[in-house]
């Protein structure tokens, strides 16, 4: 039996459409039920519901032969596991936002991270942040926050915030600002490399279905 592990909130909801799409149901409604194992109308196929950050180990250890991830998540796991032994065969465009940075209104940002600057940021995403900043050449203090992320800046535990951003009401509303876009985020189908290999006959027919869910998808909302 292969295993499909997902978190709850919106991938398992934006996930379930792609997989009836492709000729799977799925037996329960992961937000409403406290079962961690889900099984679904394809007696070869089980969910299994875990917190998002731990969706990448789940598949990478091969308590699941895939899984759906957000690329941020994905990041964050493959820069501190050192490990990239995971397959990214498919983009499902879903939980589309961005990874940004942010500060008060009217904060000197641009001034703040000339070279060789120092500069407090609080994140969760410490080592996408790392990264980021160590490529322009600013010395950032990271700062690991789990949540209520906007309130940093504003009681001076931070200079500025990377977080993730969709609409951006929520800076506004805390009187911060974009200043500086790291990248696009959408959740990835990731594959375990030992499972793709030996179980292939299973795994490809439904990567291939999938996929083509997704581009059905994308066809009938392209305006």
């Amino acid at each position: 039996m292969l295993t499909l592990a997902l978190s709850k909130g919106r991938i398992f909801a934006d996930t379930v459409p792609l997989l009836a799409a492709a000729g799977i149901e799925v037996a329960a409604d992961a937000d409403s039920s406290r079962k961690l194992i889900i099984p679904t109308g394809d007696p070869g196929l089980r969910l299994i519901i875990v917190r998002a950050t731990d969706v990448p180990t789940y598949v990478q250890y091969g308590a699941a032969d895939f899984g759906v991830a957000g690329s941020d998540v994905l990041d964050e796991h493959l820069a501190q596991a050192g490990d990239h032994a995971l397959y990214q065969p498919i983009d499902l465009g879903i939980g589309r936002c961005r990874m940004s940075v942010a500060a008060r209104v009217g904060f000197d940002y641009e001034q703040a991270i000339r070279r060789g600057s120092r500069l407090r940021v609080a994140t969760k995403f410490t080592a996408i942040a790392r990264e980021h900043f160590a490529r322009k050449g600013v010395h950032a203090e990271l700062v690991k926050l789990y949540g209520s992320m906007e309130l940093a800046p504003l009681v001076g535990l931070a200079d500025a915030i990377v977080d993730l951003v969709s609409t951006g009401s929520t800076l506004r509303a805390n009187q911060l600002v974009e200043v500086e876009q790291i990248g696009e985020v959408s959740s990835r189908l990731i594959v375990n490399q030992a499972s793709m290999k030996t179980r292939a006959a299973a795994l490809e027919p439904l990567l291939r279905r999938l996929a083509a869910a997704v581009a059905r998808r994308d066809r009938e909302t392209k305006p």
